[in-house]
């Protein structure tokens, strides 16, 4: 606060130090605007940049999730932490509270308070509040009580402390504001955000859609500590219509070229990471696909593993499924001699910079409608044919990752189907075990949604590394840790978030998590 006050001070001092040299201001204020800014805020413009970090700032980027949930490892304790839960790395869980304020938060907040008061500009405003939502959803899933409703009122109303609300208050406010949203909603109004709008190009109906899909997300969150209110939310959701087509998944877009702002945040990290010398040698990090996640693929012979990994065979890349093999989370801090042998992310897929960035596809909302069909909250399907549509949907979407139609071969898409039906005649919690299963591989590189609905149902059943110095007792961590600049520059709040959740720990459970 201190150095506010004199940064404050030194600015006032020299604009009262102008008053008493009129003779100097000629041309003061072309002199001193800087030509690299502009005087209004363009809202297209800024809903761009805040449609970039939003998708960007999550717990995908990086190895935290994807070592979490058993997709990769590394030998290095330091990248392979989320594999490892090595306590030496834990305060690298605050990077996506740090860097999701300053950006997305603040630029979708500011966006909105530009379209909000104009009725011409109605549907900007629905889209800006269900993107608001979004974002604000990854954040409070990651660490429980966050700054919600004073977020964001630095600039304006010079709160640079503000408190944390609840995550039950968060998600209470997130759901209404989906409703309301989605309901305002006017494709008779045809002013939107254009081709400034990266999800959809400003399609009225296809936004109305993903407020629905996200307030399916959320309410399914709910199951374990509000289940009366899971359903209502659920219901609502379905009736308002979910993402169920192809053409309606909500995916970023990205180019090859230009600035790395363009590229895919996943792709781009993981190549810069790791992969970028693509020879299976020189792994900056020591990243290569995990164990668990290679041998689960091959016992199923699931026709995805030729298209997400290859081994590098003399310097080339092989897509060969009888060489695919991932290295296990165990190894301690050495790099293995046959490292070379191990998966890794394929660069044409995975890796591939211009591919989009699928936010909600058409998987997510057939697996968790399976979860309402198996709940008798949604009638009018099974819950076999949306098992299996989940996973036909998963399979398909690899077509716009890779930029190749039929990527997956369509007769091993029918033989996977028909060889993991579900079983019906079992009882729920063994049908959403196979759902969830199916989630998990489904959903890849979506890591973070995995960790919820992993957090949610336990589903897929993942066993802990038990690893040499890790911070958590050999489980699983059940949410991110606050940046340490918390404690000192807002410190009072993050006493009341401490005191309302529990310490600021790895294993203390979010509001939603009951499992």
């Amino acid at each position: 606060m201190r150095k506010l006050i004199l940064k404050y001070s030194s600015i006032l001092l020299v604009t009262s130090g102008l008053v008493f040299l009129p003779s100097c201001d000629n041309n003061f204020e072309a002199i001193n605007t800087n030509p690299n800014t502009v005087p209004v805020l363009t809202p297209s413009l800024m809903f761009s940049k805040a449609l970039y970090d939003g998708a960007a700032n999550s717990g995908n980027k990086g190895s935290l999730l994807f070592g979490l949930m058993q997709y990769t490892t590394s030998y290095n304790d330091v990248e392979g932490f989320g594999s490892k839960y090595v306590a030496s790395q834990v305060n690298a869980t605050g990077a996506v509270f740090n860097n999701s304020y300053p950006t997305q938060i603040n630029e979708i907040e500011e966006v909105i308070k530009a379209v909000k008061v104009d009725p011409a500009k109605i549907n900007m405003y629905a889209m800006a509040r269900i993107w608001r939502v979004y974002c604000f959803s990854r954040l409070t899933d990651l660490y429980g009580d966050i700054p919600y409703s004073e977020a964001a009122q630095g600039y304006n109303l010079k709160n640079y402390q503000p408190k944390y609300d609840a995550q039950s208050a968060i998600y209470a406010d997130m759901l209404k504001e989906l409703d309301e949203a989605a309901a305002a909603l006017d494709p008779a109004q045809t002013l939107t955000y254009g081709s400034s709008d990266l999800i959809y190009g400003g399609n009225v109906g296809k936004w109305k859609k993903f407020a629905y899909s996200l307030m399916l997300r959320l309410g399914m969150r709910l199951t374990k500590v509000e289940e009366a209110t899971a359903q209502s939310w659920v219901t609502k959701a379905i009736a308002g219509g979910v993402i169920r087509d192809y053409a309606d998944i909500a995916k970023m877009s990205y180019t090859a070229s230009g600035q790395n702002i363009n590229k895919n945040p996943i792709a781009w990290q993981l190549l810069n990471d790791n992969y970028i010398r693509a020879n299976g040698v020189d792994n900056t990090e020591g990243g290569k696909y995990q164990k668990v996640f290679i041998d689960s693929l091959k016992a199923n012979n699931d026709p995805r593993l030729g298209v997400l990994a290859v081994v590098y065979v003399n310097g080339v890349a092989s897509s060969d499924e009888s060489i695919q093999k991932g290295m296990p989370a165990t190894i301690n801090g050495t790099k293995p001699a046959d490292f070379v042998t191990y998966s890794e992310p394929k660069q044409t897929t995975v890796l591939r910079v211009d591919a989009p960035l699928l936010l909600f596809t058409v998987a997510e909302s057939d697996f968790l409608l399976a979860e309402a069909a198996l709940r008798n909250w949604y009638t009018t399907e099974t819950a076999s044919d949306l098992y299996e549509a989940g996973i036909r949907a998963a399979m398909k979407q690899w077509d716009l990752i890779s930029g190749i139609a039929d990527v997956i071969d369509q007769g091993r898409i029918n033989s996977y189907v028909t060889a993991h039906t579900l079983h019906s005649s079992a009882s729920v919690e063994e049908q959403k075990e196979q759902i969830y299963n199916q989630f998990w591989l489904g959903l890849f590189p979506d890591a973070q949604e995995v960790y919820n609905n992993y957090r949610r149902t336990g589903y897929p059943a993942l066993v802990p590394n038990v690893y040499p110095g890790n911070a958590t007792g050999g489980q699983i961590f059940r949410r991110f840790l606050y940046p340490v600049s918390e404690q000192t520059l807002n410190r009072a709040s993050y006493n009341d978030a401490v005191a309302n959740q529990g310490a600021d720990d790895l294993m203390t459970k979010i509001w939603w998590d009951k499992q």
